[in-house]
């Protein structure tokens, strides 16, 4: 009893462990919300859909935003680690200027995206959906691009800002605007364009909401006078480059590997597979929904650690983060053992009994993934942007190469056991390597001070 009494002293007294719990809190606040509204529609959507139509609906949101992740650089994280190192040390202007220069290349970006996707769109439909009726669909949906347009950047200002409340706003209002939506349509006994469409309204939303709170908030972020920066200040062009151009590597490797299993499942099988493992990867969501707001909340908080060279506060916000999401990854598990089965029994007479098991699979996996949820982060915040990609790209080229042998021959399991198979092992390589440099780190520092103290006069 003394024991739990002083554990929870300790994290009262932890101001940074409070600032990311508070953080924290409004993006999980609405996240409640919205995942209760997206199991809702995804289940409505599931039932009056099935396997096939889902697959379909899921294979044409995922190829706008897989070109969309493509071509991105992944701007909110270079805002995050060069804007936030600089704002850290009063160089607002420094940090303006970044801002300006994120928000241009984004929109580049997106709008070369859009274009690529509807010249592609004939062909992704033939070889992937097998469907050449979406065409005009994929180019429809992918309008969400544009609404999107400096999404990255805009959700990085309030990050920096510690505006997490009015992003967990709009992410309320996109997601109940989306729900009432596809309830409508579920009513009507609507299509599968009529839930497209609902999903359009629901990014068209979330875009336009960051973007204009996050101009709103510039001044008081950057200073009144934030749109004349000079570009000039920046003073580390190259490495910024290095950096997004190492970003953007990792986020297409992990898109390839990761990120687009249904599209690859489309490919190698058929919609109605695509169905069940998208429901299966819709059902990770749940698991994932209170620990991706601490991605957004402590990224920041890593970088100004490190820049701080605060050791101890790091090694106890990565230490306390990682406690609650192996609580709570826990709790699904147990969860889903009891009742899973039962659960899907009374979907459509059972329709989507056979992604139980795909759900069983995908859990071990993305249960690593929530326990280290920080592995990633921590590397970008010691400029090791490399180390993440080439880990990902060694542990990715097996498991796609494996993908081609396997996943012809047992389907969705084959696929759900590469994907658990991966995420185990390159994140808890690139963890440990986390680790392994702020251990590094700290002895440096400890070996200096002596040095220091023994130079003051």
């Amino acid at each position: 009893m003394n024991f739990v009494q002083k554990l929870i002293q300790s994290w009262k007294a932890d101001v940074l462990m409070q600032k990311v719990i508070r953080n924290t809190g409004y993006l999980f606040s609405s996240n409640t919300i919205a995942m209760v509204l997206g199991s809702a529609q995804g289940i409505l959507a599931a039932i009056f859909l099935g396997p096939a139509g889902y697959g379909t609906l899921g294979m044409v949101i995922m190829l706008a935003s897989s070109l969309n992740r493509f071509f991105s650089f992944r701007m909110g994280e270079l805002v995050v680690k060069f804007g936030g190192e600089d704002l850290a040390l009063g160089n607002r202007q420094r940090a303006a200027a970044i801002v300006k220069v994120a928000l241009l290349s984004e929109a580049l970006t997106t709008i070369l995206a859009y274009g690529i996707l509807v010249l592609t769109a004939p062909l992704a439909a033939k070889w992937i959906i097998k469907d050449s009726s979406v065409i005009g669909w994929i180019a429809i949906y992918g309008i969400s691009l544009l609404f999107n347009l400096v999404n990255e950047t805009s959700t990085a200002i309030l990050q920096l800002g510690n505006h997490y409340r009015s992003q967990a706003i709009i992410n309320l209002i996109q997601s109940i605007a989306t729900a009432l939506l596809i309830v409508i349509v579920f009513l009507r006994h609507g299509s599968v364009f009529d839930v497209m469409i609902a999903y359009l309204v629901g990014k068209a939303i979330n875009g336009l909401g960051i973007f204009l709170i996050a101009m709103s908030k510039m001044k008081t972020i950057f200073g009144e006078d934030w749109w004349r920066a000079s570009l000039r200040l920046i003073e580390k062009p190259w490495s910024m480059a290095r950096f997004a151009i190492s970003t953007n590597l990792s986020g297409t490797i992990n898109l390839i590997i990761r990120d687009s299993d249904i599209l690859w499942v489309g490919y190698f099988l058929t919609p109605a597979a695509a169905g069940y493992y998208k429901f299966a990867a819709g059902m990770m969501n749940v698991l994932l929904m209170p620990i991706t707001p601490f991605i957004s909340t402590t990224f920041p908080e890593i970088s100004k650690s490190i820049a701080r060279r605060q050791w101890g506060i790091l090694r106890k916000l990565l230490t306390r983060t990682s406690s609650i999401a192996a609580v709570w990854t826990g709790a699904c598990a147990i969860g889903v053992l009891v009742a899973g089965r039962w659960g899907l029994s009374l979907i459509k007479n059972g329709v989507y009994l056979p992604s139980f098991e795909v759900i069983l699979i995908l859990m071990m996996g993305y249960g690593v993934a929530n326990i280290l949820f920080w592995n990633r982060p921590l590397m970008l915040a010691f400029s090791k942007p490399n180390y993440p990609l080439l880990v990902t790209f060694v542990f990715g080229a097996a498991k796609i190469i494996l993908m081609f042998l396997l996943v012809p021959i047992y389907g969705v399991y084959g696929m759900a056991w590469l994907m658990t198979g991966y995420f185990v092992f390159s994140i808890g390589i690139i963890a440990m390597r986390g680790f392994g440099l702020m251990r590094s780190a700290q002895n440096q520092d400890a070996l200096a001070a002596p040095i220091q103290s023994g130079s003051m006069p």
